[in-house]
């Protein structure tokens, strides 16, 4: 057995035991319970983020909070993909991080934004690990949209880019950016996917893909656009998703009538009732996020596949989040069972 195949079985056991080191539902909603965000802090400093949150300062709030986990998160994933071996997958899912911040700053920008502004909310610690720095400041130097667009005109999806401002321009639709951005990550992990031939790790971005691709044309819907320009957003289909289902759906008359297409797929079970198209997106996208957590942790039913170093990645990614939420919703005083309804977690 070389030492890459032993490397590989050490990365899988250790993925095993953070799961077993997961917030479990009571965890959570002990958070959730929280009065205040300084309680909120304390009651996280009782679990293994206590150094992640100790380097936030008062007055807290739920950005600072947020970032703080942000930056827990991007050391993690890192160590998981260096401990891969720089598994392409996960260096395309790790993009996650850079995408994240263009959005940001291409948003702030076509808001008319400071750089002062946009930078207060933008972290650079995943891009610091990757050496990706550059790419960010290039955007956030820029004085205005178009230029940052041209910055960043060396990028290999730099196309997309240009698109979405294009598409912004012409709606005035903010939401534009989130959408090609969120194309560019995910046919990057399309791509990384099909080249790593492995039919585990597939089945788990497999969901992403599809989700990413049916939302993507439940708001191209949504957002009045042409079926042209709903074919421009999608990724490569995956075999759950064909190429013929999803043009069903974009050619179909309304939002409702694009699920139907789905009535005949493994995601029939999650169309909801409501007639209502924020409603029925907001639902869908619950369930299809519920569902793709359910499938992430199937993943551990194999013992010493790839699929479960990708898994755990991902689950603590869910974790972060949920976290990131709960601190929200204390902040803004939301009822726990509101906050808990939204978590992306096991129903147990």
């Amino acid at each position: 057995m070389g030492s890459g195949s032993s490397q590989k079985i050490f990365t899988t056991v250790k993925s095993f035991s953070q799961r077993g080191k997961l917030l479990s539902r009571t965890d959570l909603q002990t958070l959730a319970e929280s009065r205040d965000l300084d309680e909120l802090v304390t009651r996280v400093k009782n679990t293994k983020y206590l150094d992640s949150v100790s380097s936030v300062s008062k007055p807290y709030t739920a950005e600072k909070i947020e970032a703080a986990m942000r930056i827990h998160l991007a050391d993690v994933q890192n160590s998981i993909t260096k401990s891969s071996g720089g598994s392409k997958v996960l260096v395309a899912y790790f993009q996650k991080f850079m995408i994240t911040n263009l959005k940001l700053i291409l948003k702030g920008k076509a808001l008319g934004k400071s750089q002062e502004e946009i930078e207060s909310h933008v972290n650079l610690h995943a891009e610091e690990l990757v050496k990706q720095r550059d790419v960010i400041l290039k955007a956030l130097m820029a004085k205005d949209l178009e230029e940052a667009v041209s910055n960043l005109g060396s990028l290999p999806f730099s196309a997309d880019i240009t698109k979405a401002v294009t598409l912004y321009n012409e709606t005035k639709n903010i939401q534009v950016f989130d959408a090609y951005f969120d194309k560019i990550l995910y046919q990057n992990i399309s791509n990384a996917v099909r080249n790593s031939g492995d039919q585990d790790v597939s089945h788990i971005f497999g969901m992403d893909i599809d989700f990413y691709n049916i939302m993507s044309v439940l708001r191209g819907h949504f957002w009045e656009l042409e079926d042209q320009k709903i074919e421009d957003l999608l990724v490569t289909p995956t075999v759950t998703t064909p190429k013929h289902l999803l043009e069903r759906m974009t050619a179909a008359e309304s939002i409702k009538d694009a699920l139907d297409e789905l009535s005949s797929t493994r995601y029939k079970d999650l169309i909801p009732e409501t007639e209502n198209d924020v409603e029925i997106i907001s639902e869908f996208e619950h369930s299809l996020e519920m569902a793709t957590y359910k499938a992430v942790n199937g993943s551990f039913s194999k013992m010493f596949s790839f699929a479960t170093v990708v898994a755990i990645s991902k689950l603590i990614a869910y974790e972060v989040r949920n976290i990131g939420a709960i601190a929200f919703a204390v902040e803004q005083k939301i009822p726990i069972e509101t906050t808990m309804a939204k978590l992306i977690i096991s129903e147990e």
